[in-house]
């Protein structure tokens, strides 16, 4: 198992847990459906709503700097794209999920670490902001600039959307879908409870075993788990989450193959 080689696992209920340290002298406890060390504790759980397989993973955070992003072989570009698994394993994260896919739109705010990678706007397109501290925000571009977004303390940008809960209340309307596609799909979406406690949400779909959601029923789903504000990132055959190196759903683009799709960037907790 690639994570367990970089850390110490002391109690686990997975009998075929490696035992290893990393060189930061990480502690962790490790199962197949949790992690917990002093900084980070992650439980993962499964759901079927709506006929759909849903993955739930509840983080805690002694700090905001540990809810990072990561772009497909370390590098910005268009055509830079790397499966979830992959850009997952490069940074040694802990769980992943994919991102927002920006390299496959030539507009819509993009900034990383504080860094405005594209500032060109996209009319009425509905972005992610995760503050410096960790808070969310959900901006429109026609109202903001990237420029302004980073004197506001913007850290990390997401250009998907739309957003799904804000101040706690459903923010999409049941009809409301991401251009063409379909009204069930898998889905993507991370979620703000309080300081520092988030969720990071997939759901499969396109298959016999599992339907998949519309948006309006990720929002709902969503507020169920308690969430302040909630965003929805790339679905369909994007949809991936990774846990301690291995992909724990099941992505497909066509329904037929369960395969990962290569994807520009990732959301990720780790060190």
């Amino acid at each position: 198992m690639v994570f367990s080689s970089v850390y110490q696992v002391v109690e686990s209920n997975n009998t075929s847990a490696d035992t290893n340290i990393n060189t930061n002298n990480i502690i962790a406890k490790v199962s197949d459906s949790s992690y917990e060390d002093n900084n980070i504790k992650i439980t993962i759980k499964e759901y079927y709503e709506y006929d759909t397989k849903i993955y739930v993973a509840d983080v805690y955070l002694k700090s905001s700097e540990y809810l990072k992003t990561a772009f497909a072989k370390n590098s910005y570009g268009k055509n830079v794209t790397a499966k979830t698994s992959e850009i997952a394993e490069s940074c040694n994260a802990i769980l992943a999920i994919n991102g927002d896919y920006y390299g496959v739109r030539e507009s819509g705010y993009v900034i990383r670490n504080g860094v405005i990678y594209r500032s060109t706007p996209s009319k009425n397109q509905e972005d992610l902001v995760i503050y410096q501290d960790g808070s969310f925000e959900i901006i429109n571009e026609s109202e903001i600039s990237a420029e302004e977004l980073l004197k506001k303390g913007a850290y990390q940008v997401f250009s998907f959307g739309p957003g799904l809960v804000e101040n706690s209340e459903i923010s999409v309307s049941q009809n409301e879908e991401v251009g063409k596609a379909m009204a069930s799909n898998p889905r993507t979406a991370i979620g703000y409870l309080s300081d520092n406690h988030y969720v990071l949400v997939v759901s499969d779909g396109r298959t016999s075993e599992s339907k998949g959601l519309s948006l309006y029923q990720l929002a709902i789903f969503m507020k169920s788990l308690g969430v302040k504000t909630a965003y929805n990132l790339d679905g369909g055959g994007s949809s991936s989450m990774v846990f301690q190196g291995k992909v724990i759903n099941n992505p497909t683009t066509n329904g037929k193959n369960i395969s990962e799709r290569s994807v520009s960037d990732i959301v990720y907790i780790g060190y």
